[in-house]
């Protein structure tokens, strides 16, 4: 029996590229590097001052997404290798989905997976809009996200 006041860790719950939607977080996902390009790299003359920030394209079985490493993390996104990316949220940028792991997630390498990346869905390649309701307005009958995203394709 736990001691008063202990915390029970519970094993995470892990989720799939295809399961994720704008604005959300708390994703487990286990996924292979794709591609890496550094973005930035700006050395400063005191060690935490300097900035370090790449794009991943990374991915599982179901999709792909962009990954935005940054500093200690672009030191474990290299090409080829499999990653278990914990408590992870989902940026928009310019209208698209971008993964990111901030102070409270951990990225880190494991060995390698059963599964290569599904390259021809890429989510971070769906442009979503922000679309206002009026008050008043029904909102159990909502679009699912695929559903804005293509009505703005179509104008």
């Amino acid at each position: 029996m736990a001691s008063p006041g202990a915390v029970e860790k519970r094993q995470p719950v892990f989720t799939t590229i295809d399961q994720l939607r704008p604005d959300t977080s708390g994703h487990n996902l286990k996924v292979k590097v794709v591609e890496v390009k550094v973005v930035l790299a700006r050395q400063a003359g005191r060690p935490s001052s300097s900035s370090r920030i790449s794009e991943c394209l990374i991915g599982d079985h179901t999709g792909v997404i962009i990954f935005t490493a940054r500093n200690d993390q672009v030191d474990l996104v290299k090409e080829g290798e499999y990653l278990i990316i914990r408590n992870s949220k989902i940026d928009m940028y310019k209208g698209s989905m971008r993964l990111a792991v901030n102070q409270w997630g951990k990225v880190e390498r494991t060995d390698p997976q059963d599964f290569e990346p599904k390259l021809d869905h890429n989510l971070s390649l769906v442009e979503y809009e922000l679309v206002r309701l009026e008050q008043g307005t029904d909102t159990d009958n909502l679009a699912p996200p695929e559903a804005a995203a293509q009505s703005e394709a179509s104008c």
